[in-house]
């Protein structure tokens, strides 16, 4: 059977994804990550260098395809709530691997930053408000979003056990229409 290398390293990729959102960067282990790849720890290194940048490299796919999946289409930024919201829900490692970056990181500069920063600063420019910062608007949405998805145990508490995201879904929505209506 003839070697694959875009496969395998396409393997890499998905397994490095679930090994940093269960464990971050600092507790991810290569070894397992090949393991799960079915490839070497020489293939990883060949392919991306050490493990810091195969977390960029699993960040920066995890961008692209976010912002395929998800691209703010103007008008009701509502409906985009919505549409990142159900995006994280079915996807929670997206928002794992995001929070890992944060307490990894902190606030120093992130993997393909500039590219990153360019593509939030399109998504605030799609944003259309009378709000008086359309990025201060775009920042309190994705906190809208993101925060009962990160803290489900504070989502519980303050709303109750069984109080569904079904049932949160349009009141982020509600909630972001009234932000941008301001």
């Amino acid at each position: 059977m003839a070697y694959d290398s875009a496969a395998t390293r396409e393997r890499i990729l998905a397994a490095a994804s679930a090994e940093f959102a269960e464990h971050g960067v600092a507790g991810a282990r290569v070894d397992r990550i090949a393991a799960n790849a079915e490839a070497n720890k020489r293939a990883i290194y060949d392919y991306f260098g050490d493990k810091n940048r195969l977390f960029a490299a699993v960040l920066e796919r995890l961008m692209t395809d976010l912002a395929a999946a998800v691209p703010v289409d103007g008008g009701d930024l509502g409906a985009y709530a919505e549409r990142l919201f159900d995006y994280h829900r079915d996807h929670p490692e997206a928002l794992r691997l995001l929070l890992w970056e944060a307490l990894e990181l902190g606030d120093g500069p992130v993997p393909d930053e500039e590219a990153r920063t360019a593509h939030y600063l399109d998504k605030v420019e799609a944003a259309v408000s009378p709000f008086g910062d359309p990025a201060t608007l775009m920042l309190f949405t994705l906190g809208l979003v993101a925060w009962p998805l990160a803290m489900p145990q504070i989502r519980r508490m303050l709303l109750g056990p069984d109080h569904s995201l079904d049932a949160l879904r349009p009141a982020i929505a509600d909630a972001v229409r009234t932000l941008a209506a301001r």
